[in-house]
């Protein structure tokens, strides 16, 4: 019986990371379809700090504000802003920029994919 929980462990892990994959597999192709849609090569989408950079470039117009982040509490409110004015940027409304809050990996695919131009910093 004591296996029983090890084998319970190891098939939750297996599964956790699976859903991780696939969220994070999603989240890069729609990053990158919007680093298109921007005019940005689609590859600085997959260098881990500098698409921060680029993306902070693409939604505030300054590069630099992405180092608000290492500023505890502070950061909480720059990653709402930011992900608020990712959907601004694209030319969504409230729906987008709420869906970009609260499930950023969906709303990367939707303003990649979808029917959103990128519009510039607002």
């Amino acid at each position: 019986m004591e296996y029983a929980s090890e084998y319970a462990a190891e098939g939750f892990s297996a599964g956790y990371t699976f859903v991780s994959l696939c969220i994070s597999v999603l989240s890069i192709v729609g990053l990158w379809k919007m680093f298109t849609k921007a005019g940005e090569p689609g590859w600085k989408s997959i260098i881990p700090i500098y698409n921060l950079y680029v993306m902070f470039e693409l939604v505030w117009g300054k590069g630099w504000m992405f180092l608000l982040l290492l500023i505890p509490i502070v950061n909480i409110v720059i990653s709402i802003m930011f992900q608020w004015k990712i959907g601004k940027a694209y030319g969504g409304g409230t729906g987008i920029c709420l869906l970009c809050v609260f499930f950023s990996p969906i709303a990367y695919l939707v303003l990649g994919f979808g029917n959103y131009e990128y519009i510039g910093p607002q």
